[in-house]
């Protein structure tokens, strides 16, 4: 099915009320198609119907007339550059970008992921890489609170052992 079929039934279904089912076919648009930007244009008004800014900023953070508050929630919802190179879902060079506009916020983007991540990032595989190694670096953080406190909680156990040991002996 092409873009402009597709683009359609999303009409039709928003039309009809069928509101995710056009965010559906939109999603898979952008899946195969990640760099037309009408595609993301329409995405992102989907959200809005939504009322979910963040997903409405993302979707649209490479037009030109982009919403302000909506980039703000994007960008605060993805703080970490490599989470926001990955969200956004761009998998070629931003050479590739249709517009002046986007090819310009992907490559800052994609210099402050740089600068974030301590090395070059680039778009695609190892954009998702450094995606992938930041999310486990977010992980090992967890499973070492997590460790931590089992071992507060262990300690504890053995103090209320020691206390009743204690007790018991006097």
């Amino acid at each position: 099915m092409t873009v402009e079929t597709t683009l359609l039934k999303v009409d039709a279904d928003l039309r009809a009320g069928r509101i995710p089912v056009a965010r559906q076919r939109l999603r898979g648009l952008v899946a195969s198609y990640p760099a037309d930007l009408t595609v993301r244009r329409r995405l992102a008004e989907v959200y809005r119907l939504y009322g979910e800014p963040a997903e409405a900023g993302r979707w649209a953070y490479l037009e030109e007339d982009r919403d302000p508050a909506e980039t703000a929630a994007f960008e605060g919802r993805h703080a970490d550059p490599l989470r926001r190179m990955a969200a956004l879902a761009w998998h070629t060079s931003e050479r590739s970008a249709p517009t002046e506009t986007a090819r310009t916020r992907l490559g800052d983007l994609r210099v402050a992921a740089s600068a974030h991540a301590g090395r070059p990032v680039s778009w695609g595989r190892e954009g998702q890489a450094a995606q992938q190694a930041a999310e486990e670096d977010s992980a090992w953080d967890l499973a070492c609170a997590g460790l931590a406190l089992v071992g507060l909680l262990l300690l504890g156990f053995a103090v209320l052992g020691v206390v009743t040991f204690v007790r018991w002996w006097l």
